[in-house]
Formats: structure tokens, sequence, C-alpha cells
């Protein structure tokens, strides 16, 4: 049986693979939240320490990027792009049944850590509206049955 790694072992461990230079915060900080799909404390402080960058800057960087999250996701994370694009083609609709379907709000995470649903402005594949983004998978021309398809897909443990 294998013992779990500790938040700031992974995050040391991070940190070393790009050199511990501060000039690769960025990337550091992407590959703590691919880690863990969030940026939890302990690992912004172990970082700042191992890259010797005052934890005000690591966490200005954490709070700038969009992309970036400070509270702990779900294991799928759901992207509706309300874009203009998608927004006219019907994302406002879709958004409500994702909410009414996993039971949160975008910026919420199912009780049983399954879903985080978010609204992004635009994922860049407009032709393709409205588009969802199930973690890195984009499915694009999503109706009201693909929504019910995509989540038990997911539930089932598919992609």
């Amino acid at each position: 049986m294998t013992k779990a790694i500790s938040v700031a072992t992974k995050t040391r461990q991070i940190v070393k693979k790009h050199g511990g230079d501060k000039s690769a915060m960025i990337a550091v900080l992407q590959d703590i939240q691919e880690a863990f799909n969030y940026l939890p404390k302990e690992a912004l402080k172990t970082a700042s320490k191992a890259m010797k960058v005052p934890f005000s800057r690591v966490y200005e960087a954490a709070t700038f990027y969009t992309a970036f999250s400070l509270k702990q996701r779900g294991k799928n994370i759901v992207k509706i792009c309300v874009g203009t694009a998608c927004h006219v083609r019907g994302a406002a609709a879709l958004q409500d049944k994702f909410e009414r379907t996993l039971g949160i709000k975008p910026g919420e995470t199912t009780k049983d850590k399954n879903f985080t649903l978010e609204t992004v402005n635009c994922v860049g594949a407009c032709a393709l509206g409205p588009v969802v983004v199930i973690n890195t998978d984009y499915h694009g021309q999503v109706t009201m049955k693909k929504i019910d398809k995509i989540i038990d897909k997911i539930n089932e443990g598919g992609a």
C-alpha cells in the first residue's frame, strides 16, 4: 500500500521540477492546481518559501488569473461558455439545466465533490456554440438532451 504524499512534499517536488526559479511561478501554480485541482493555501506557502518569493506575490498571481482556484473543486469541472456566440445560441438555458440537474450554482461544488460548475466568457470555439467544457473535453452544439447524456457518462466513469 502506498502512502499518500503531503501537500508540502508534492509542492516542493513541483517547484524543484521547475528549477526553483521564481520566473517559473505561473508554471508552478499551474502544476499545483493540476495536482490538487485547486491551489491549497499550504501549497502556496510552501511554493513561496521554496522559490524565495514573498507569499504576497504568489497569492497575487494566484488571485489575478481566473484560471486558478483557491477553493476546493470537484473531480469534474463543468465550464459553460456564456460568451456572445454561445449566449445567443442558448447558453443561459443550458446553464439553468446544469444548475437544476447538479443542484448547484456557478462557483459551487456538489456535496459529493464530483462536480464544480463554472461559467466562462469565451472558450474560443464560437462556431461550435453553445459550448460546454468538462475538464479538458469540449462539447459543441450542446442541447438539453446532450446535458443528461454527458452527466450520465461522467457518473458512469466515462470522460
